[in-house]
This record gives C-alpha cells, sequence and structure tokens, in this order.
C-alpha cells in the first residue's frame, strides 16, 4: 500500500509538472516605439558595435544609421538582381568589425542567364563599401524568382554559416523515384552552408571530399531557410524554414543531417496537391515543432537581453503571413509554450533581433515599413 501511495504521488507530480509546462505563458508588458520610418521593404538589420546599425532594403540601398537620426546611403554595393523575393537580404559584422570594420552581405545576382544567392564581404570605411570580395555563390544559377534563403551567422569558432532555399524547384513527386535538388548534393540548392570567413571551406565539413558533393554543404533537405540563431547558454544553432502550404519548422541544426524536403513535410502544395504522404522517416530529422497553417517565419533571435527577464533565451520569430512576431518558450531542447505578439500591428515582420540596449527590435516588411523598438512599460 505504501509503494502504491507513493507511485500515485509521483504520477500526480508528473502530471502536475506536465499540465505547468502547457499553461499559457504569462503574458509581460510592453510599449511599441517607432525608432525609424518610411524603409522600403527592409529585410535585415544588424547592430555595429560603435551603437550605429545596419537595414538592408531588398530593392538593393543599404542604410546606415547613427545617433544623429541622419540616414546614409552605403554606397559601393555590388549589382543586385532585385526581383519578386530576391535582392539585397541580410547583413552582419564581423566579430572583430571594431578594428577590421568588415561586413557580410547575402544578395541576389544574375549569371550565365540565371540569378541565384552571393555572399560578399567588405570593409565599410565611412558610407562606402571597400575591398570587397564575394565569398560565395550558390550553384547552379535558374531563372525562378524565389526561395533564396539568404540569412547569415558567424559561429564562435568564426565559421560562416549561410541559409539557401531550393529556389522553388518542382521537378520532383514522391513516387517518380527522381531525386529533388535538395536532396542532391552535387549543388548547393535547398541546404545550408558553412565556409570561412574568406570564402575557404573547413576541413571538417560533413562531405569535405565525398565525390561529386559540394564541399561547403553543411545540412540538405532544406526548403527555404530565413530564420537562424545561436542559443547563447547551450550553444545549439537554431533555424526555421518555410513549408510549402502548412509544415513551417523549426530545428536544431546538426553536421551532416537531412532535414526532408520534399521527402517528408507536414506540409501541401499550394493548388492542394499533396507532395508526400510522409512526415517522418528513418535517416531524416523531425522538426521541434511544425506550424500548419503557415505562419511564413522569417527573421529570428535568441533573446539574451536584460529588459525583458522573463522572455530570457525565448525565440522570437517573424511572421509574414500571419502578420505577427512569435515567442517560442523552450525547456533545453523542447518547446514548452508558444505567444502571439504584435498582432494588432497587422504587420509583416520580416526581422528580429536582440539589440545591444537589451530591447527586442523587429522591421516591417511593407513600402512603408518602420524598425520598431519593444521596451518594458516601465524602462528605466
Amino acid at each position: 500500500m505504501f509503494h502504491f501511495i507513493i507511485l500515485l504521488c509521483l504520477l500526480l507530480s508528473f502530471q502536475v509538472t506536465a499540465l505547468a509546462e502547457q499553461q499559457p505563458p504569462k503574458t509581460v508588458g510592453f510599449k511599441v516605439v517607432t525608432v525609424v520610418r518610411g524603409l522600403n521593404y527592409p529585410w535585415s538589420l544588424a547592430f555595429l558595435p560603435d551603437s550605429s546599425f545596419l537595414v538592408t532594403e531588398r530593392g538593393g540601398r543599404m542604410l546606415l544609421f547613427k545617433n544623429d537620426g541622419v540616414t546614409r546611403v552605403v554606397r559601393g554595393l555590388p549589382q543586385i538582381t532585385a526581383k519578386v523575393q530576391g535582392g539585397l537580404l541580410d547583413v552582419i559584422p564581423d566579430p572583430d568589425f571594431s578594428t577590421n570594420r568588415t561586413i557580410y552581405f547575402s544578395y541576389v545576382a544574375g549569371r550565365f542567364g540565371g540569378t541565384g544567392t552571393e555572399v560578399t564581404r567588405a570593409v565599410l570605411d565611412g558610407t562606402t563599401l571597400k575591398n570587397m570580395k564575394v565569398i560565395f555563390r550558390a550553384e547552379p544559377k535558374t531563372k525562378k524568382p524565389k526561395h533564396f534563403g539568404s540569412r547569415l551567422l558567424i559561429a564562435p569558432d568564426g565559421k560562416l554559416f549561410i541559409t539557401l532555399g531550393d529556389r522553388g524547384n518542382k521537378d520532383w513527386h514522391s513516387d517518380s523515384g527522381k531525386k529533388h535538388v535538395a536532396q542532391d548534393l552535387s549543388n548547393h540548392l535547398g541546404t545550408i552552408i558553412r565556409i570561412n570567413r574568406d570564402g575557404s571551406i573547413p576541413k571538417d565539413n560533413p562531405f569535405v571530399g565525398r565525390k561529386g558533393y559540394k564541399p561547403e554543404i553543411y545540412t540538405y533537405g532544406n526548403r527555404n531557410v530565413q530564420g537562424i540563431a545561436r542559443h547563447p547558454e547551450t550553444g545549439a544553432i537554431w533555424f526555421h524554414e518555410h513549408g510549402p502550404k502548412g509544415g513551417d519548422e523549426l530545428g536544431i541544426l546538426k553536421a551532416g543531417a537531412n532535414y526532408g524536403w520534399p521527402i517528408v513535410t507536414y506540409g501541401i502544395d499550394y493548388n492542394g496537391d499533396i507532395i508526400s504522404y510522409k512526415t517522418s522517416a528513418p535517416g531524416i530529422e523531425q522538426p521541434l515543432i511544425q506550424w500548419t497553417p503557415s505562419i511564413a517565419p522569417s527573421g529570428m533571435t535568441i533573446y539574451d537581453g536584460s529588459a525583458f527577464p522573463e522572455w530570457k533565451n525565448n525565440i522570437f520569430i517573424g511572421a509574414l503571413v500571419q502578420r505577427h512576431l512569435r515567442r517560442v518558450i523552450l525547456q533545453g531542447n523542447r518547446v514548452v509554450g508558444e505567444e502571439i505578439l504584435l498582432k494588432s500591428l497587422r504587420e509583416r515582420i520580416r526581422d528580429v533581433r536582440t539589440g545591444p540596449d537589451g530591447y527586442l527590435y523587429v522591421l516591417t516588411d511593407s513600402q512603408n515599413g518602420r524598425l520598431l523598438r519593444l521596451e518594458p512599460l516601465s524602462s528605466p
């Protein structure tokens, strides 16, 4: 009887804990402050160590903002193809920006009759880019104007991750036996790339030395990754990607992993066709959470500021289609809750970043886009 009571207590304790984890997240009060308005489809935000920041606009402008409130246009960008989803995309500073003034940016460029994602490093000298070097070109170029991926992340070891998309390629069917580009490691489409900051290839990349494989590839089976961030405590690199109609995914980056597109998916095609009847398969990584219907995720940060202690180590993701900012609450590597923020703005959220001041910053995606700052109601 005694053992039964102990077992019952343990079961009840487990149930209470499980129920507590599923409780709605505690809502944190905040106010929304407009920092910059009048941006033309902004895509990315990058804070620099001197308290200035860069904003890219998809149409091909890079803007530099300092504390004086003056908008400065950065000169010397390469030729950019701005069409549909393509254009000037992500930008990040070098870890040693204070001494070398180096930045990295991704964009769509035309070549050989098609377009594709490219990444360039350059020195920001005042408002002019100098010493530009293309350090990566996605191959092959195609004529399709979408799914360019293009988020950038530099890991603590100095390696640069570049997210890519499958370029909207549909030349595959689940029963055709034909390999989709995202499952074909002889090209870069539908992958996440890992290179050194000078463009060379790390010797410990998972497919280095394998005949017929692109050695820059770190993961594959990715449909269109537009968010990537490193957890400040665990060091895990999280990323999300667009599904088709449904099946947006959030997961953790693993070297050499196959994330399944389009062999497995939780979504269907936009016309209602079945892409695959499988949502899992041996040897394929499962998402830690998937969203159906799609939220259309873009931009991503794992909050490590001090202004919102309740948000510490939470993931924040912009939602384009559902027009909100999504808070994803973690317990270790498990998602234990979600909260929808900024829904009343009815704005497409393109990017989200943790600022050096501890506040949360978001870019709204429109012809009259804004940079917004989320501050606590009782901010000092």
